[in-house]
């Protein structure tokens, strides 16, 4: 395997001019394992994007169009106990399945792992429309995010394989409209649907749009040709079951700790402490594996492992603006589930516009310094929250996350396009996965610690309220303020209060995370990132230049 993990990230460059790699080698000056881009013509890219865009709105989509239908289903299925797994089941299985995927794309190919990704989700679409209760319906969702999981990485990995560097935020800024558009028009058309047809349809959508993603990968998507190598190669089964098992415990713990269990309880102490034996368990079979899931090389360069950290505590950070803003807007504004809606949208439609523009800061000075310029604005941005007035205007916090798009679109894109460039075609789907596995569990984290900080704030703001029995938590207390007789005037403008106070300090937490995303980035990632030039790149394939990431 290329790459092994005797190999060294150059801390200050490669052997570029610049501080980059312009010659096809490693950062240690070893050959690097590199392969020509996926499709070489822009006549060929075209239906392979279009097939990618529509391979990512399948996974992004399916975040955000049940959670509008979820009454219809209760209705009709039951199981208002446990519907949250619908959501937790899925994110689970895509996040526990990315390292799998990302290393089997490494192995075998782009093209078969995608190909399996869209049908086991299409299988599983099928399968959820076709669902007769409510434990049915769940197990069915984590089908889905089986091959959602596989979605994810490989669209990514291949964007990365297409374009060369310059062009890698046209790609990039594509993908981050698809999930812009999806966040948006997600619950609309799962309201639509379940409202004016039956909620089975949502899932049913799937098929026409993964129909077409299908034959656009088979029919246009031809990966180069690879050496035969010299043995079989071999997939790390042992590893990758030990890896599924160790983040399905840990996820459950976050997910359902604080919810369907208190934190301090058996059920949780019981799958913090299973799942840290098996991360120890996970860490020596890696380490005897010949082909690890997750190689050691994805730690020991501090490039990958910088840019690991700083997106895993952006996802972390994530969590107060999608899961806690929506519940400020109705709870303290006032405003409706879709007035709420659009005052979180706004985000979505800065964040790709900053992300296309980003090449034209990282070119001149870097992927290290663009990135901290992003993280210092969200920072800044998500300090402001707390100070805006009570009960405000809903412009106030829909223009503070209009800025925090834009400031994260200058922050994830060029990271992401960053440490796809410091390695070859064959590690560039475990490095892709790795990232990606990092910000789903910053955000399982982030959801479980800010709840919790939430809850806590809620209740001690609660004591002296001038009514007894008020409800605990904030979703209880959300849906309590729905009803306009529910509580005295004096009442509901404290409850209001608490969880404004709730919510400020959940975004004081958000602004502690961006805090260490910055610290990831100051003291381990390196002043310039040591890019790889493919040898397609270096001959001028796609128009790209021999010569990449210059800037310190």
């Amino acid at each position: 395997m290329s790459g092994t993990d005797g190999r060294r990230d150059a801390g200050t460059g490669g052997t570029g001019a610049g501080g980059t790699d312009a010659g096809g080698t490693d950062a240690g000056g070893g050959k690097a394992a590199a392969a020509p881009p996926a499709i070489t013509t822009p006549r060929g890219r075209r239906p392979v994007v279009a097939a990618l865009m529509l391979g990512m709105a399948l996974a992004a989509i399916d975040g955000t169009i049940v959670s509008t239908a979820v009454p219809q289903i209760v209705g009709d299925l039951g199981g208002l106990t446990v519907f949250s797994w619908l959501f937790s089941g899925y994110l689970l299985a895509v996040t526990v399945t990315l390292p799998l995927y990302g290393k089997l794309s490494d192995t075998f190919g782009r093209k078969p792992v995608l190909i399996a990704g869209i049908i086991l989700f299409l299988v599983g679409s099928v399968l959820c429309a076709a669902a007769w209760n409510m434990a049915a319906l769940i197990a069915f969702r984590i089908v889905q995010g089986l091959g959602g999981g596989a979605l994810q990485g490989t669209v990514q990995t291949i964007a990365a394989d297409l374009y060369p560097l310059r062009e890698r935020p046209r790609i990039q800024a594509k993908l981050s409209t698809v999930w812009a558009t999806s966040a948006v028009a997600g619950p609309v058309v799962g309201g639509l649907l379940a409202g004016y047809a039956d909620w089975r349809w949502i899932f049913l959508i799937n098929l026409p749009v993964g129909a077409v993603a299908l034959w656009l990968v088979v029919h246009h998507l031809h990966e180069p040709s690879r050496p035969r190598p010299a043995t079989r190669p071999r997939v790390d089964w042992a590893g990758a079951l030990a890896v599924f098992a160790t983040g399905s415990l840990l996820l459950t713990a976050l997910v359902q700790g604080g919810v369907a269990w208190p934190w301090l309880s058996a059920p949780s102490l019981g799958l913090l402490g299973a799942s840290a034996v098996l991360a120890a368990l996970t860490v020596v079979i890696e380490r005897r594996a010949a082909e690890p899931i997750i190689p050691g090389w994805v730690w020991r360069r501090r490039t990958i492992a910088s840019v690991n950290l700083a997106l895993g505590a952006m996802g972390l950070l994530m969590v107060a603006p999608t899961v806690f803003l929506p519940t400020y807007a109705q709870s303290v504004l006032g405003l409706g589930p879709i007035a709420a809606g659009f005052v979180l949208s706004v985000m979505t439609l800065s964040w790709p516009v900053s992300a296309a523009l980003s090449d034209r800061v990282y070119n001149r000075i870097g992927f290290r310094r663009t990135a901290m310029i992003g993280m210092s604005a969200a920072l800044l941005i998500l300090l402001a929250f707390p100070l805006l007035p009570y009960p405000g205007e809903p412009w106030h916090p829909a223009l503070l996350m209009l800025l925090l798009g834009a400031a994260l679109g200058l922050f994830q894109l060029p990271l992401i396009v960053g440490v796809q460039s410091t390695v070859g075609w064959a590690e560039r789907g475990t490095t892709t996965a790795s990232v990606l596995f990092c910000r789903q569990v910053g955000q399982s984290i982030g959801a479980a610690l800010f709840g919790a900080v939430a809850n806590g704030v809620l209740a001690a703001r609660l004591l002296d309220a001038p009514v007894d029995g008020l409800p605990g938590d904030l979703d209880a207390v959300t849906r309590a303020l729905e009803d306009p007789g529910a509580f005295s005037a004096a009442a509901t403008d404290h409850v209001r209060r608490a969880v404004d106070a709730a919510v400020d300090y959940v975004y004081i937490g958000a602004a502690g995370a961006a805090a260490l995303a910055l610290l990831a980035l100051i003291t381990l990632a390196p002043r310039r990132f040591p890019v790889i030039t493919e040898p397609a790149e270096a001959a001028g394939t796609a128009g790209a230049p021999g010569r990449q990431d210059a800037a310190s």
